[in-house]
């Protein structure tokens, strides 16, 4: 019931604060529209009003359409926003349509944090049989869980990224310290940016487990945690935290942000490294401390370039991105590339869905304003 509350009170702030501006569709568009396979409210209204993250005003247009993640092909919807026609349901034959993948951003609801610190908690210092890794069905011995009993679970995470500017991110060990060879110019691009901080190290699942040997027994200066999930082995320095339930959102309502923090940048893509597209999660340099909450709407824009003039400077290199030169260097504009939603906030880094967009998002891309041209 609470949940119900709450999303109706976001739907109706979110009415109040659409509603108060003008709707700007793409000229003229049909009274109705009939739902395709593949569509989501997302793709229809960036089509017929031109900003995506409007699609609450088709929604709420649609009282037929109970719940916004759940549209199906052949719905009609209207379009027709001062003089309401007739609407209906389509045929139930097929899978429900959502809003907003779930299925795609799962894993970062789930399994990763970001945190300002993680060397006070316990860790991995061995395993059964001498060891090197542990995976489901073996013990692993963990440092500093003194009071922890019998019988409970715990989470193993692994400390993997460190957030920061002006370099977006580091690759870390195991037991958190810096990868070697790390941060080599020609393995990683560090975008220009006026802000030099610490944003967060970033933690990521690995395995849970149960307690079955408290500290202490047996002259043992470690408890023994019996490890279940076989999809990552377990390493020593991977830190232990107790299993609670995750607190997330399972809808979002997209909203341009509050307040436009400065210099917002793109810190990391997921899976690919440097480059995605739509569907692909980003982490971007914003967070909870910025303003941003879930469904906020950002456009990633590539940063202008400065290009050395070759009539009337002297020949460079090509790699000129963060090249400012002298009096013959040119500044080019900023491009546009995507739009992303966020979906999970922290103090000062958050996770984003790239939902649409012209060209590949990288690392360094700026944030702005949804509206932004």
């Amino acid at each position: 019931m609470l949940t119900r509350l709450r999303t109706v009170l976001a739907v109706a702030m979110l009415t109040v604060a659409t509603y108060a501006a003008a709707v700007e569709s793409r000229g003229s568009h049909p009274d109705t529209y009939v739902v395709v396979r593949g569509d989501t409210l997302w793709d229809i209204a960036g089509r017929f009003l031109g900003k995506p993250w409007l699609w609450p005003e088709i929604w709420q247009a649609n009282p037929q359409v109970a719940n916004p993640h759940l549209i199906f092909p052949g719905d009609v919807l209207s379009l027709a926003y001062l003089d309401r026609v007739a609407v209906q349901p389509g045929p139930r034959e097929e899978a429900p349509i959502g809003a907003v993948p779930l299925s795609e951003i799962e894993p970062f609801l789930k399994d990763l944090r970001v945190t300002d610190a993680f060397e006070h908690l316990p860790y991995v210092v061995g395993f059964e049989d001498n060891r090197l890794r542990g995976s489901a069905g073996q013990l692993a011995y963990v440092k500093g869980l003194d009071t922890a009993q019998a019988g409970q679970r715990y989470m193993v995470l692994r400390p993997t990224v460190r957030y920061a500017l002006p370099r977006p991110f580091q690759q870390l060990e195991a037991n958190g310290s810096t990868t070697p060879l790390d941060g080599v110019l020609w393995s990683q691009y560090v975008p220009p940016t006026g802000r030099n901080e610490f944003l967060g190290f970033e933690l990521s699942k690995v395995n849970v487990g149960t307690i079955t040997r408290a500290a202490g027994a047996n002259g043992a200066q470690v408890a023994t945690l019996s490890l279940e999930d076989s999809g990552h082995e377990v390493r020593a320095g991977d830190r232990v935290v107790p299993v609670e339930a995750a607190a997330y959102d399972l809808q979002f309502f997209p909203h341009p942000p509050a307040s436009q923090p400065a210099d917002v940048s793109v810190l990391a893509v997921a899976v690919a490294g440097t480059a995605g597209g739509p569907r692909d999660v980003i982490a971007i340099s914003a967070g909870r401390l910025d303003g941003v909450d879930n469904g906020t709407v950002y456009s990633l824009w590539r940063p202008g370039r400065h290009v050395n003039d070759k009539v009337t400077g002297p020949r460079t290199s090509r790699m000129d991105d963060q090249f400012t030169g002298s009096g013959s260097s040119v500044a080019l504009p900023e491009e546009y590339a995507a739009h992303a939603m966020v979906f999970r906030t922290f103090d000062k880094v958050s996770y984003a869905l790239v939902m649409d967009g012209t060209k590949p998002v990288r690392v360094g891309f700026q944030a702005r304003h949804p509206d932004a041209q």
